[in-house]
Parts: structure tokens; sequence; C-alpha cells
């Protein structure tokens, strides 16, 4: 067969239950999607999906032109603890950096909370000799011998990658080249990795676990990386594969295996990335993002731009990468209804998970889920999800429902709507603070939703909170594989000052940042993609002299000097807490430089908005009950709506990925991309 010119885009989230898969035409900016049930190892469903493209759509791999993917690998390697047996080679005297971490009880109030269990035993951490000072300089050599014995000690005991992390390496980062070289030399099977290369920035114990998390999932995701690339060019598929980062950006498949834990939170990041792009598109910067999947529902607030956190944790580890922000609740759609011992229902955190799952899915679950209340509610299509792929069972929906229903004394509707409810009322709780805490106001924004069950619940939020409108795209439980499809290239690089502004030079400033900035157009030409713009964002966090914590600072672009970087802190600070103390001296943390390479945006097709002209007939009306009354829904078919369509709630829209729930005091209107946008009833 005749290799044809590249013409497709695909975007591709690895999820935990499903693989999203979306191909972009970017000849007509149509799309195609698939969802593959998630497998292990994770690339046999992503070539499961090609292949479906292939056999079912008539599309060529070859004609694939960009393919780029996010997977929760990372993640769920280290938050089910089944990652490679890492040892460590540390500075002497840092044995127990592990075991001491911050000395930090994670819950303040409770003096029981157990102790996260380390990474790496003890008895596979090794002290060696050798030393630098705060300044970098070498006040005792490294021994070859000691590296190469303590290394192969760690091999004998069944380590098979080791972190290599010693003190001050964020100054000079000689030592832990040189150890890892002659690791190298000597066992040339390891995975080694060093915390200067992985992440180089001040705090002893962040950086060292920064390397350790690297070292614990890199071999999987080296091997993962690999196979993936083979398989795909067996397939055909000649494009480069790219990876997409926690930061919402990507990298070629060989710098995430190089550096596997900057994917770790890719998954939230690559569907607030989506939405920023859906939000552009339509002409509104200003959203709050609700992802509600299985689990959790994840919410940012995006004002202009897309924001950003150098604090993340996942499972029991801080992790100083910069990230998307992202913040989660658990009160997903499989979030399990409980009542506590006042009689009190509470819904979350614990979740069904996929498997035993919502009692509904007929897995083997007991256990009322907000999912449940959907289908006993007439929420949920009786006939099954995923275009009936995936049967509902009303009657086992009804049974855990019940069970609730009879310890609170009520109908089985009544405990459904009420499981709604407090699930509602959780991620209010959760999302009024995130608006707080940047100084927005709900009426300014506008609510957009995706996720397998966001779209489900969104309006229920919108009916609690003042938003500005709703909006639904038209692939909401595919929205993370579009944001895969159109992220950019984005890289994050940081040193440490750690030096007050009063004896700061000038000139020290512009050199390290003049560093940072050729170290990140070195990263970006190594990529060898073709951007059409770059752009290098500076930053720095700041304090004032004796705080625990600091505020960073986006440098304008041009020559720096100290005094404009102190006057810029300044006014942040004064931005955020309504006042700046500016004769208190200020001490410099941070220097951060991000780099951005922005890749071809690709052109969904949009489609002229005709006079409003209502919507179709129905394909069918159901009962439903919800806030304490019944209502008969008109029940839609997202694929006959139509740009300029228009209706009014109750109604549901059912579509191959999501329900979408719009309860009565709200009118839908279809946009020229075949966007829902809800607003409320005049």
């Amino acid at each position: 067969m005749a290799q044809s010119s590249p013409r497709y885009r695909l975007g591709i989230d690895v999820g935990g239950t499903f693989t999203d898969m979306l191909l972009l035409d970017e000849t007509t900016g149509d799309l195609k999607s698939a969802k593959i049930p998630s497998t292990r190892p994770p690339e046999d469903a992503i070539l499961a999906g090609i292949e479906r493209f292939r056999d079912h759509d008539g599309v060529d791999p070859s004609t694939i032109g960009y393919f780029s993917h996010g997977t929760t690998l990372a993640v769920n390697t280290l938050l089910e603890r089944n990652g490679a047996e890492v040892g460590l080679i540390t500075t002497r005297g840092f044995r127990d950096i592990l075991e001491l971490r911050r000395l930090r009880l994670p819950k303040a109030n409770d003096l029981l909370v157990p102790r996260p269990v380390p990474l790496v035993p003890r008895r596979h951490v090794a002290e060696v000799g050798g030393r630098l000072d705060a300044e970098g300089h070498e006040t005792a050599p490294l021994d070859r011998e000691e590296i190469v014995a303590a290394a192969r000690d760690l091999a004998a005991a069944g380590v098979g990658t080791i972190a290599v992390a010693f003190l001050h390496a964020y100054r000079d980062d000689r030592h832990e080249r040189q150890a890892k070289a002659w690791i190298a030399e000597a066992l040339p099977d390891l995975y080694v990795c060093t915390s200067a290369e992985t992440w180089p920035q001040q705090r002893e114990y962040e950086r060292t676990l920064i390397s350790v998390i690297n070292a614990y999932i890199g071999g999987r995701m080296l091997n993962y990386f690999a196979t993936l690339a083979r398989r795909a060019a067996e397939l055909g598929i000649a494009a480069r594969l790219f990876s997409t980062k926690s930061n919402g950006g990507i990298m070629s498949v060989e710098a995430a295996a190089s550096r596997p834990v900057d994917t770790l939170l890719s998954g939230p990041a690559s569907g607030v990335i989506g939405a920023a792009f859906v939000g552009r598109q339509i002409g509104d910067d200003r959203i709050v993002t609700l992802d509600m999947g299985g689990t959790s529902v994840d919410m940012a607030v995006i004002d202009g731009e897309v924001p950003y956190s150098n604090e993340n944790t996942v499972g029991d580890f801080p992790v100083v990468l910069p990230a998307v922000d992202v913040s989660a609740i658990g009160a997903g759609g499989g979030s399990i209804a409980w009542i506590d011992q006042e009689g009190i229902l509470k819904v979350g955190p614990e979740s069904a998970g996929a498997v035993p799952g919502p009692a509904s899915y007929g897995r083997g679950g007991t256990r009322a889920t907000v999912t449940d209340a959907y289908v006993v509610l007439g929420i949920c299509p009786p006939s099954g999800l995923l275009g009936g792929e995936m049967p509902i069972y009303p009657d086992k929906a009804a049974a855990a429902v019940g069970a609730i229903a009879e310890r609170l004394g009520v109908s089985l509707r009544e405990a459904a709507d009420a499981i709604l409810q407090v699930a509602t009322a959780n991620i209010y709780a959760g999302l009024v603070p995130q608006l707080a805490r940047r100084g927005a106001e709900a009426a300014d924004f506008s609510l957009l939703a995706y996720g397998a069950a966001g779209p489900t619940h969104i309006f229920m939020l919108a009916r609690e909170i003042d938003v500005r409108r709703v909006i639904v795209p038209p692939a909401p439980g595919l929205l993370c594989a579009l944001g895969c499809l159109v992220a950019d290239l984005r890289a994050d690089f940081v040193r440490s000052l750690w030096e007050s502004a009063s004896t700061l030079a000038d000139e020290r400033l512009r050199e390290l940042y003049a560093g940072l900035e050729a170290e990140a157009l070195a990263w970006l030409e190594n990529e060898k993609v073709e951007v059409s713009d770059v752009r290098v964002l500076r930053s720095v966090d700041v304090c004032y002299e004796g705080q625990s914590f600091e505020v960073n600072v986006l440098l304008a672009d041009g020559p720096l000097d100290v005094a404009t970087v102190v006057e810029s802190f300044h006014a942040q600070y004064a931005r955020i807490y309504g006042y700046a103390d500016r004769k208190a001296p200020a001490r410099l943390l941070e220097a951060r430089v991000q780099i951005v390479g922005v890749t071809k945006r690709p052109e969904l097709a949009a489609r002229p908005e005709p006079a409003r002209r209502g919507a179709p007939p129905p394909s069918s009306r159901r009962a439903v009950y919800e806030q304490g009354a019944a209502a008969e829904a008109q029940i839609f078919q997202r694929a006959d709506l139509r740009p300029g369509d228009s209706f009014a709630g109750p109604a549901i829209v059912e579509q191959y990925d999501t329900t979408v729930y719009v309860p009565a005091g709200f009118t839908v209107s279809v946009d020229a991309w075949s966007n829902l946008i809800g607003e409320r009833a005049s």
C-alpha cells in the first residue's frame, strides 16, 4: 500500500478504567472517538484503538502524523506501591533522610496519624563519603571503589534501580554525575538517576524524594515507552510519539523515559488544557473546570491562563515539580454513600472504584454510590451506558440505595435524592475555597464539565452557585484526550538562590537566568519539533526574611535587576494579602524558567449557527425525581442535536461517553462547535 501523507492527529488518555482516544482529521476538522477498556500492559489498549480506527473507519495508521498521549501508569505505580526495588546512595550522615521527612504531621490535630512508609527501606540506603559545602565547593572527594561497592551491594540485595542524591548537589552536581558514570560503567544494566538531573532545587528531603520516585517508576516507564514505540511502528505509525506532562505540556517519549516523574500528574493536567482550548475556541477565558470521574472530582480555576502550582501531593508524598493546579475531592460517580455514628448521611471519599464498581454495574458491588442514585432517580438510562455496550442493573441499584433508605427511614427515591444533594454539597464546599483563594467571583466564570459524571452533575452544582453559564463539550468524557491533541511543548527549569535581596548582585541574577534560558532553549532544540512560536517565562519565589512560605512572582521580559524583582514581589504580595511591607527585607529563593514551544493548533470543525429553531422532537421521555419532586424529562440524543437547537429542562441528553442532566430552571442551546451552553431560565 502506498504511503499516504499524514492528515490525522491522535490524542490518547490512558485511564484506569478506559483508554480514551480522539482522532482529528486535519483536513476537515472532524473528530472520531473510541473508548477502549484499559489493559495491562497499557499499550495493548492503545494499539487496539488504533486498529479499531483502521478497521472500522478506514484510517491507515501511516496517515497519523501526530501522536500524543497521557498515561496513569506512573501515578498508579506510585499509588499502588508496585514499582521497582530502589536503592538510594546518599552522603554519609544522611541515611535517614527519607525516614525523617519534614517532621510535620499531615494532620496537625491528629497525633496518631500513621507515618508513611518510605519507598526505599532503610536497608537499601547506602552512605558514602565525599562532600560539597553549601556553596558547592568540594570539601571531601568521592571514592570510586566505595561508590561501586555500594552499588554492587545494593544490586546483590535485589535492587534494580538506584537513585543518587548527595548533599548540596543543587549547587554543583559534579559528584552525582561522577557517581552515576562509575555505576553505569560497573553495572550497565541498572537504571540510575541523580537528584540534580531530576530536579535541582534546594530542600534535601524533597529533592531526594523526587529522584527516588523517578527511580521507583523509571524502569517500568522506560520499558513501556520503548514497547509502545516499537509496536506503534510495527503497526505503520511513522510519527514521533509524545507524552503529556504534569505541567500541561508534552515531551517526546525519549525525554519522558529519562524523566518519567514529569508524567505523574499528566492526566488531570491534560483535562485542564483541553478545557482551556474549548474556552479559547468560544471566546471564554474565565472557566472553572469540573472533572468528575469514578473516584474524585478535580477542579481548576482558569482566569485567563492555566493555573500552576509548585507544591503538589501524590499519595503520601510531596512533589515539588511544577504542575497544573488542580484540586481534588473524593466525590466521584463511584463515591459510596454511608451513614455515620450520629445517623448523618455522608458521601465519599471511599469509592467503589472500577471493580466491583457501583451496584448498578452488576460486578459485585453492593454499597450505594452516586451512580446508583442516578439510576434510581431515572437520570441514567436503564438501557445501559456507552451506547448500550455497558449494561445497567436498576434492581441492584435499588437494593443498594434501599439499604440507605431503610436506615434513614425515607423512601427509595428520597434516599437517592439525598445522596445527590450531599454529593453536590461536597463539591460546592471544595469549589468555593478555590475561588476565594484566587479572589475570584463565581458570577464572572463559566462552569465547564467533563469526565464521565461531570455533565451528569454539573447543572445541580450550577443551581447552587451563581456562575455565568454552563458549558458541556461535544465529547466531555474524552476531553483529556483532546488536551493531549492541543498541548504545547513545555518544560520547567529551576536553580536555588536562597539569598537576601540586599546582598544579591544584579549581575549574578542576570547570569543565573541566562544559564536557565540557555538550558531551556537547548531542551527545546533537542526535542526536534517544529513550533510556531517560542515563549520563555521567567519567575522567582520570594518571601520576606523569616517567613516560612513564599510567593511566586512572574518577571517581565527584558533586563533584570534585583530592585525591580523586589518591587514586583511587594505588588504581588499586596494583591494576594491586601498589604505589603515595603520596608521589610526580602529573600529570593528559587529562580524558575518555563519554556513553551507553541505547536500548531488544530482547527475543529465549526458549523454555522442558524436562527434558534427549538429542539428536535425528543427521542423519548422518562420520569425523574430530583430535589423532592417528580417530573417528566425530555430525552435527546446528542448526535441528533445541531447548532442553533435549544431546549429547556427538565431534560436528559444521552451520548456515548456520558449523560447530561438538565434540571428545571435552565435552558440549553447548541453553539457552532456543538457545545451545550446552559443558562438560567429568565
